[in-house]
């Protein structure tokens, strides 16, 4: 399960600039960061461009000599105390996408840093090939940034500033373009709308059984953006695509976990969405709202468009018994069940920075499908439950269709009039085992026969009763005068 304690496993080192202390601070813009295409609403320029001639009073990037001076404010410093203590790392042009999107540049994110610098809170660590300044938290901001982080929130190991042998300081080497596109990550969605920087946690450890731990680059919480929790991997390009596979195939493994004194039994009857009641993930991560395990986005960067196209089509082939879900064994049903497969979506860092909605635009694509989306729409399952329960629904109204036309087919004919029996009828008729006299005439045609019946019968009685009074009358003989019998 992730480990709030677990520092970041891995350090990809590359050597800094050797002019640290001699080159002046540069605008923020590079590619090794994020691509310098703006993912900002029009008119917002980056800090360090040429002003701009235009109506007096626009703000942009006023000259140092500007009598009136800016001041971060508390919300400013604590903001970004916390963005730091979160990700370790970060350059003044990932915070400000990550706080404050809205800015037109990254002007007063890098006043804050220096506000926080000459408060001892704050150091550079290095300067970036890309001429971006790396900051990180000094000792004491450190302690200050875990006193304002919610204890829910993980916070990032301190970065301890190194001295040469004449007590110099040493620039730091553990930060290179992968954490740099992990931060850039987290930035470009946040500005997009997706959570706030205490929605993010890095480096989370998933422990396996069989002694492995997989580490989840990002974990996302964002829900009132409609994504409850995500897991994200930054990749440039770098990986073997059987490496990728392997990490869906431990998250699938983790999401499998029962958690501690979950009922086994009652975990393998249960079906559908009532099996992550008893799953490990349940209990640390917040429902998804959507059928499956936590979703697991790959954003890729780096190398060319086309490479990073064949490699997303490559871990589609390659990963799709992980995400593919399961079709319904039943005839006439193409939904899938996904309640126990990973959703995984892809992207790509320069494809988010070219749109000018960002990560809110359609630059998400969900594997096992050719079209680029949302993120909620690349989440949802339109060819899940809810297309099942719709082809549940026309199953049944053609299962009752189909026993009416059967027993239709079944509906007996008056003998008679060839007229079909109407329902009441048909059920006088099969009321008893016994068959009965007139079972094969309907209703009108068997009270005319019983009567014509009835009547025959009356008749035939009496005709039969006039004979035997004729019968059995004696024979008279004729009588005399006066009454006397010859």
């Amino acid at each position: 399960m992730p480990d709030p304690d677990q520092a970041p496993h891995t350090a990809r080192d590359r050597r800094p600039s050797e002019d640290v202390d001699q080159a002046r601070q540069a605008p923020s813009t590079g590619p090794s960061i994020a691509p310098s295409t703006a993912t900002s609403p029009a008119g917002r320029v980056r800090a360090g461009q040429i002003r701009k001639s235009g109506v007096v009073g626009t703000f942009d990037n006023p000259p140092s000599q500007t009598p009136k001076a800016w001041k971060p404010t508390r919300v400013r410093r604590q903001e970004v105390l916390k963005a730091l203590g979160i990700f370790q790392r970060a350059t003044p042009d990932q915070l400000w996408r990550m706080l404050r999107p809205t800015d037109q540049h990254d002007r007063s994110t890098r006043d804050t840093l220096n506000a926080l610098k000459e408060s001892g809170l704050t150091r550079v660590e290095t300067r970036l090939k890309s001429g971006h300044q790396l900051w990180v938290l000094t000792e004491t901001g450190h302690k200050e940034a875990k006193l304002l982080l919610p204890r829910n929130v993980r916070i990032s190991a301190l970065c301890k500033q190194k001295y040469d042998t004449k007590g110099r300081p040493i620039p730091g080497e553990g930060y290179d373009e992968h954490a740099a596109a992990v931060t850039s990550t987290a930035a470009v969605l946040t500005g997009a709308g997706y959570g706030t920087p205490l929605s993010w946690q890095t480096e989370i450890a998933h422990k396996l059984p069989y002694g492995y731990t997989q580490y989840a680059d990002l974990t996302m919480r964002a829900p009132d953006a409609g994504v409850p929790t995500m897991l994200l991997e930054v990749d440039r390009v770098h990986e073997p695509v059987d490496d990728l596979t392997a990490k869906l195939r431990r998250y699938t493994d983790w999401f499998e976990l029962l958690a501690p004194k979950a009922d086994g039994d009652r975990a393998k009857a249960a079906r559908g969405a009532a099996v992550h009641d008893f799953r490990l993930w349940s209990r640390i991560y917040p429902a998804t709202g959507r059928e499956g395990y936590p979703p697991v986005a790959f954003v890729f960067t780096g190398k060319t468009a086309a490479q990073r196209e064949s490699r997303m089509r490559r871990l589609e082939k390659a990963a799709r018994r992980y995400f593919a879900g399961t079709p319904y064994p039943w005839a006439g049903f193409t939904a899938v069940d996904y309640h126990q497969a990973v959703p995984v979506v892809v992207t790509e860092l320069e494809r988010i920075t070219a749109d000018p909605a960002g990560a809110a635009g359609r630059v998400w694509r969900r594997l096992g499908r050719q079209e680029w989306q949302t993120l909620s729409e690349a989440l949802d399952n339109p060819d899940g439950e809810r297309l099942y329960r719709v082809q549940e629904e026309q199953s049944r109204r053609r299962q009752v269709e189909r026993k009416a036309a059967e027993r239709e087919a079944q509906r007996p004919v008056c003998g008679a009039c060839g007229t079909t029996f109407t329902d009441e009828r048909w059920q006088e008729t099969t009321r008893s085992s016994w068959p009965g006299e007139w079972d094969g005439l309907c209703g009108p045609c068997a009270t005319e026969a019983a009567e014509r019946a009835q009547a025959e019968r009356a008749a035939r009685r009496e005709a039969e009763e006039a004979e035997r009074a004729a019968a059995e009358a004696p024979a008279v003989k004729p009588r005399g005068l006066f009454g006397r019998r010859r």
